[in-house]
């Protein structure tokens, strides 16, 4: 179990699975720099489903620490949210609908807990997402794995029309894949009474063999995204090398480092099947400023973003 001391310093904290890895560690210092923040960034690494124990400590010590000024959570978003929803004075309602927590901050003596991710993979998505694409094609989205990202991306889609050119372009079916059928039965009660104009269908698909069937038989002009965390928490693909992508897809992988197997999968297709193949640089971006914003009471406006997003890449 890990075990914590008080911060010397206000620290704001990153919890993953291989935070060290992460090109934040560095990042961070200069973008504080850069936004007038005093503060250090700490990472706290658990392996995937960690014991609910863990997760309430770690809260509790954020909360009752005065230096810890709140921290990004990242995997492990809906088991940290059941671990510890008891321990938060305030649940913005994103977090309540996905029953998940991306933010934890503090505010007026308040311990908060938010969702950004519906907000943070809208911007992502936005950015490469041509307008008008969904009335213009008729295609669908296929996100795979069950997790806080695919519930975001599906919270986005479902209360965002008119998110291109026209009122009414948004995919007309988005299937949610997952290998568990537990975490499909929580997708499916999260995303209850979502927009009634998308079809939402949950697979249970419990092979990359399985994905590849689901990838090969969506219409063109589709929206493919690993949301497993395969590639970056644990190695490997959701598909298999077989996988064959239909014509003039959108293919994200919303990780930016790892050994990301399933982008690689999808550029050997990219010239054949004319397919856009995204990585999740711009989501890393928008999905830390969201939360610094939050965390430190800020506002980040779109120079300033570009700002960050230049200094990332250095």
């Amino acid at each position: 179990m890990q075990e914590f001391q008080k911060a010397p310093e206000p620290t704001f904290y990153f919890i993953g699975v291989t935070t060290g890895q992460s090109s934040i560690m560095k990042v961070f210092p200069k973008w504080a720099q850069a936004l007038g923040i005093k503060a250090v960034i700490k990472g706290i690494d658990f392996p995937v489903h960690a014991p609910a124990e863990d997760y309430r400590k770690t809260a509790d010590f954020i909360k009752n620490d005065p230096q810890s000024v709140g921290a990004l959570v990242t995997t492990h978003k809906i088991d940290f949210y059941n671990a510890c929803r008891d321990i938060f004075d305030y649940i913005d309602p994103y977090a309540q609908k996905l029953s998940e927590v991306s933010c934890l901050s503090k505010q007026d003596g308040l311990f908060r807990a938010h969702a950004k991710d519906p907000i943070s993979s809208g911007l992502a998505l936005k950015s490469f997402v041509p307008k008008s694409f969904w009335s213009d094609h008729g295609g669908e989205v296929l996100l795979l794995g069950a997790g806080g990202s695919s519930l975001a991306m599906s919270m986005y889609f479902s209360q965002n029309p008119g998110s291109g050119d026209t009122v009414n372009d948004l995919p007309k079916r988005i299937t949610i894949a997952n290998r568990s059928e537990p975490r499909l039965a929580t997708a499916k009660t999260a995303l209850a009474g979502c927009m009634k104009e998308i079809e939402f269908r949950f697979v249970h698909s419990p092979s990359p063999v399985d994905n590849d069937q689901l990838v090969a038989s969506l219409p063109p002009y589709s929206l493919v995204v690993n949301a497993t965390g395969l590639g970056k928490d644990a190695p490997g693909s959701p598909v298999t090398d077989a996988v064959n992508y239909p014509k003039n897809c959108l293919v994200w992988e919303i990780n930016y480092r790892g050994d990301l197997v399933f982008m690689r999968q999808a550029l050997s297709q990219s010239s054949q099947k004319n397919l856009l193949v995204e990585d999740g640089w711009v989501y890393f971006i928008h999905g830390w400023t969201q939360v610094i914003q939050e965390v430190f009471h800020i506002n980040i406006d779109e120079k300033k973003l570009a700002q960050l997003s230049s200094i990332a890449k250095q």
